[in-house]
């Protein structure tokens, strides 16, 4: 079992910044590739990022790149989730997820946290 807790949600005006963290602790948190997803207000859940166990390779979804970084520290059992930029459309429940396979498909992933709400004003 792998748990995830998210941290560093909020009330960001657009243009604004803000940095999401995920702690994981169980499994060994090194072995999973690690991503992060959303869900906006009646809207499905869609991929924001993903990295690799080594953080050798990183993606990302076409609506983030150049705004958004993904970061891990394996030391420290966390990924990160660096936003700039930010606009209202990026409005939206953030979860961090765990997976023995690097994908953007959410359905790989194994573990998920419980959220952390980043609410962009216009």
């Amino acid at each position: 079992q792998v748990q995830l807790v998210e941290s560093g949600g909020g009330v960001v005006q657009a243009g604004g910044s803000l940095k999401l963290s995920c702690a994981a602790s169980g499994r060994t948190f090194r072995n999973f590739a690690m991503g992060w997803f959303r869900q906006p207000p009646g809207k499905e859940r869609e991929f924001v990022a993903t990295i690799s166990e080594g953080s050798r390779t990183t993606t990302y979804a076409d609506s983030v790149k150049g705004r958004f970084t993904i970061s891990r520290d394996n030391a420290k059992n966390t990924v990160f989730l660096q936003m700039n930029s930010l606009k209202p459309e990026d409005t939206a429940v953030y979860y961090c997820a765990a997976s023995q396979i690097f994908s953007q498909r959410g359905n790989l992933y194994d573990y998920w946290g419980q959220g952390t709400q980043v609410t962009v004003s216009s």
